[in-house]
């Protein structure tokens, strides 16, 4: 993406990293309760949309896995258009998810904690089958579950918005 093609609606890149059945999740404690998230980020206006994401797993999660034999795989695509707490601006995000088949090798060099927090927001391993349960961002658990059933969903994940998802 080259500053000519800014997007209207911010991208924000992330990945599922999956490896014995299980996903990589970012885990943290909220008033409201807890919020996971899937490690990723906003792509720069001169950035190249998988390059983002190497970027960010490296400053999430200390990981390099540019040298991977088969690279992340773009997945699903779910919209978000919500607002967030004490404000009625909305809030637009376009989430590309991808997904990472990991071998143990590269489990065994994630980082304990996100590395780019200000806080020991900690890095933690859930069950595929578990995360349609999670309060997650993106809303993509259902989808991570159907990984472990090995179930297809469309690209195309139901949009985020006030009616299906509340900010924690």
């Amino acid at each position: 993406m080259t500053s000519s093609e800014t997007p209207a609606v911010p991208i924000r890149t992330c990945v599922a990293i999956v490896n014995r059945g299980e996903v990589c999740l970012i885990h943290r404690r909220r008033a409201d309760g807890d919020q996971y998230s899937l490690p990723g980020g906003i792509v720069g206006a001169e950035e190249e949309i998988l390059s983002a994401l190497l970027r960010e797993l490296k400053e999430e999660l200390d990981l390099d896995v540019a040298g991977m034999a088969a690279p992340p795989d773009l997945r699903w695509i779910q919209d978000q258009a919500n607002t967030r707490p004490g404000t009625d601006t909305l809030f637009r995000r376009l989430h590309l998810i991808y997904v990472l088949d990991a071998p143990d090798s590269i489990r065994e060099h994630v980082a304990a904690t996100e590395q780019d927090a200000e806080d020991t927001t900690r890095v933690v391993w859930i069950p595929l089958a578990e995360a349609a349960d999670l309060h997650l961002y993106p809303a993509a658990g259902p989808a991570l579950a159907a990984l472990a059933s090995g179930a297809t969903l469309p690209v195309q994940l139901p949009p985020m918005h006030d009616g299906t998802y509340s900010w924690r």
